[in-house]
């Protein structure tokens, strides 16, 4: 059981942005972990959300190496990591989105347990303007101060956009004096502001890290039903959900494929919500 696979054990987080208040109570009540924050390790030389330093590896993967990072430093055999990334939305105009993941690392069973989660709620945003009146039907929609900023000089659409002046701003009055100086800076006389995504600047951002540490323990707490190793979950999905009008397959997920962290074996079922067949709106046929 997985109860027993876990309870008890040390699990080493590396974070700069205390991920850990978050993380700590779900893993300690699910799976009876104690986590260990491993305080010296340096998460933004695997990519910084400013751009300071650029992520060398896919989100995946960085999440996998944050977690090895992480166990090495306080030489346990037990680690987890989050990672992020933020854009617009692919098929909804001016909407952003977000993909957080969660990944468990265990050397002693030779088990890496992966959970992503799509992130429709965040303040995910940037804004150029000369002050802070002029932009304050964009702080209040990324829910400023309570969310930090971050500000640098606006260079246009230079491929190496100026360096950040300042991270992490929370207050009106400190807002508005980097402000001044970025404009003083700026070629074209603004300011750049985007949202600092880094979580302990964040409390939306924090708050999806939350929900997805519960995922992944519900995650690893299932097991494959051939060999028995945690982590049984969806591995891929399948387009094709076939049009309720015309019958013809659609971009919509009609399957989805659960595997095992461990071994081989998969399961291809319908899709856990119940829809069985496409709205024509999202038919090619019938809404060319």
């Amino acid at each position: 059981m997985v109860s027993r696979r876990y309870a008890g054990r040390l699990i080493a987080l590396a974070t700069q942005h205390g991920k850990q208040q978050v993380l700590a109570r779900p893993l300690r009540h699910g799976l009876g972990l104690t986590l260990r924050h491993a305080a010296s390790v340096n998460t933004d030389r695997f990519g910084s959300f400013a751009g300071d330093q650029v992520r060398s590896a896919d989100a995946p993967t960085t999440c996998r190496l944050k977690a090895e990072a992480a166990l090495e430093a306080l030489d346990l055999d037990l680690g987890i990591a989050s990672e992020g990334s933020f854009g617009p939305h692919p098929a909804v105009p001016f909407l952003a989105i977000g993909q957080e993941w969660l990944t468990l690392v265990d050397r002693r069973d030779g088990f890496v347990i992966s959970q992503p989660m799509l992130c429709s709620h965040t303040n995910f945003g940037s804004c150029a303007a000369a002050d802070p009146e002029a932009c304050a039907s964009w702080l209040r929609q990324v829910a400023f101060p309570s969310h930090a900023l971050m500000v640098r000089p606006h260079a246009g659409e230079r491929a190496d956009p100026l360096p950040w002046l300042a991270k992490g701003i929370h207050g009106a009055a400190e807002l508005a004096q980097w402000m001044a100086v970025a404009v003083d800076l700026s070629p074209l006389g603004l300011a750049w502001l985007e949202t600092d995504m880094r979580a302990h600047c964040n409390p939306t951002r924090m708050a999806s890290i939350r929900r997805l540490a519960f995922r992944l323990v519900r995650r690893v707490g299932a097991t494959c039903p051939a060999c028995e190793a945690p982590g049984w979950g969806l591995v891929s999905t399948r387009a094709g959900l076939p049009c309720r009008a015309c019958g013809l397959a659609t971009e919509l997920v009609q399957l989805e494929e659960f595997g095992c962290v461990a071994c081989s074996h998969r399961r291809l079922l319908p899709r856990r919500d119940g829809l069985t067949a496409a709205d024509p709106g999202h038919c090619p046929y019938c809404n060319p």
